[in-house]
């Protein structure tokens, strides 16, 4: 229990967490590991007795994703996956390659809070600008032919929300509200952890060096943390969800 309260004694640890994730560079490489990292947390979400849902997607080229928007709900969620900010690397021989090649590939993920209604949060109307859009599918009788999704910019911030979560135009609305307002009290956290603790949080460099953890799959096959030197040579099974190790050791690391 003692080593509980000390996991999640950060402000907000109890409330529920937008999860983004971002491809690199490297093109449907790239793509295909930010697809990989998004199963991931959905995996992780269901074996912890959590709720996934995708907010936003768009998906790459090559069948993986660009970049996504996971809304998870449960036991302290933002807690846990705060350990998973940052750029994560992954080191394989592509698919892709018809050479057979080694390729090393990036994506980032950034986690915020989802705030409840007691926390206020006044978003005045002036302050935004609303645009719509057909949600993307698959095509085919997939491919929604109304502009339900809806895009949100706070021009004092500069935030930009996305959903596409639904074919009502009206819920992506309250539910892009919501997230807005999750991501502006995640700026104030973030000013009130000071310089220093944003600076090792924030990872805007989705390349070689930056990376908080590598998934090797050629080779020497293992997961490393490199923050905490946790290693997991089931690399099959952390893509499969199997992360608690690694974020009970970041956490008390913290």
């Amino acid at each position: 229990m003692a080593q509980e309260a000390v996991m999640f004694r950060a402000e907000g640890s109890h409330l529920p967490a937008l999860v983004d994730i971002n491809s690199g560079a490297g093109g449907m490489e790239s793509e295909d590991f930010a697809y990989m990292l998004f199963r991931m947390y959905q995996r992780f979400a269901a074996a912890n007795d959590m709720k996934a849902a995708c907010v936003n997607l768009q998906n790459g080229e090559g069948g993986g994703v660009k970049s996504c928007t996971l809304s998870i709900a449960g036991e302290n969620v933002y807690g846990r996956l705060r350990s998973e900010i940052g750029v994560h690397r992954l080191v394989r021989v592509s698919p892709f390659d018809k050479k057979n090649r080694t390729h090393t590939s990036f994506a980032s993920v950034s986690v915020t809070p989802v705030v409840d209604d007691a926390i206020s949060i006044v978003i005045p109307d002036s302050s935004l600008e609303w645009d719509f859009f057909r949600s993307g599918g698959a095509g085919g009788q997939a491919v929604n032919k109304v502009e339900t999704a809806v895009r949100v910019t706070h021009l004092p911030s500069g935030i930009i929300v996305k959903c596409q979560q639904t074919r009502s135009q009206l819920e992506n609305r309250d539910i892009a509200m919501k997230l807005l307002r999750s991501r502006l009290y995640d700026v104030e956290m973030k000013k009130r952890l000071g310089a220093m603790e944003m600076a090792h949080e924030k990872s805007d460099d989705v390349s070689f060096g930056s990376q908080i953890r590598s998934y090797i799959m050629s080779g020497n096959r293992m997961v490393k943390d490199h923050r905490t030197d946790t290693v997991n040579n089931n690399v099959s099974a952390v893509l499969d969800g199997d992360i608690n190790e690694f974020i009970r050791a970041f956490l008390l690391h913290r």
